[in-house]
């Protein structure tokens, strides 16, 4: 069942305790994106500041870190760690791994204050890292092959009722309607990407799959966009306090 559910439109930039996040709105997109190469372990990055992305993901993820009343935060595919290190200059305890070696080196590079180390979903983050208030991965679940393990994974490193925030490009009958009739499928699937989005993920899909895993939705945001095409969906779910036998991949 879906509980105390919640929408925001495009996010303003200006975020909560008074902090802004860096305006990335001028600076080319193609400037900010890591350009994937051979494998998720060489994504390249060429910058240590954030993404494009972070202008409009970040005021509703801090909303749901407050409202959440979460201390220590595992970031699930952390990139350059830029996020890992905006969250810890305000106070929250942040541990983040990502695939890419050279995320990782430029992370280490300019924010050695924030603690990050080489991993995956694929692995068993939690026995090397143990459990967490909250776990926070933006815009990876479309990228991962196997999304049970990933949303077991994010189950394991998390406290019973902790918090998963988890943000991935939006689609809905709209927003795909309108990718229909602008004959833009082939530029959104980025089926020439090495490695990129290989998930098209929907609110009900990524629902199915984290309330299959002993989650229950209690947030959900667009954002990027008007609602009905907005860009990216930040979608906040709780871990229930007594286990349940989450899904399992049928690979």
């Amino acid at each position: 069942m879906l509980v105390q559910l919640q929408e925001a439109t495009s996010a303003p930039s200006q975020l909560s305790r008074g902090t802004t996040f860096p305006d990335t709105r001028n600076i080319r997109k193609a400037d900010l994106s890591p350009t994937p190469t051979h494998s998720a372990s060489s994504y390249h990055y060429e910058r240590s500041g954030p993404t494009f992305t972070h202008q409009y993901l970040m005021p509703p993820v801090l909303s749901a870190i407050e409202e959440n009343k979460v201390k220590r935060i595992f970031e699930l595919g952390c990139g350059n760690a830029s996020v890992a290190a905006f969250l810890s200059e305000r106070g929250y305890e942040v541990i983040g791994v990502d695939p890419s070696a050279e995320g990782v080196a430029i992370a280490r590079k300019h924010h050695p204050d924030v603690y990050v180390e080489q991993g995956s979903s694929d692995d068993d983050l939690a026995a090397r890292f143990g459990i967490f208030d909250c776990v926070l991965s933006l815009e990876v679940v479309e990228h991962v092959f196997d999304p049970y393990k990933f949303a077991s994974c994010v189950s394991a490193l998390l406290k019973p009722g902790g918090t998963a925030v988890i943000s991935t490009p939006y689609h809905g009958y709209l927003k795909n309607l309108a990718l229909s009739v602008t004959n833009k499928w082939d530029s959104h699937h980025t089926a020439l990407w090495p490695y990129g989005h290989i998930k098209f993920w929907s609110r009900r899909t990524l629902g199915q799959l984290f309330i299959g895993s002993g989650f229950v939705e209690v947030g959900f945001h667009r954002v990027g966009r008007v609602p009905q095409l907005a860009k990216s969906m930040v979608c906040v779910y709780r871990k229930n306090t007594v286990e349940i036998m989450p899904y399992t991949s049928h690979a």
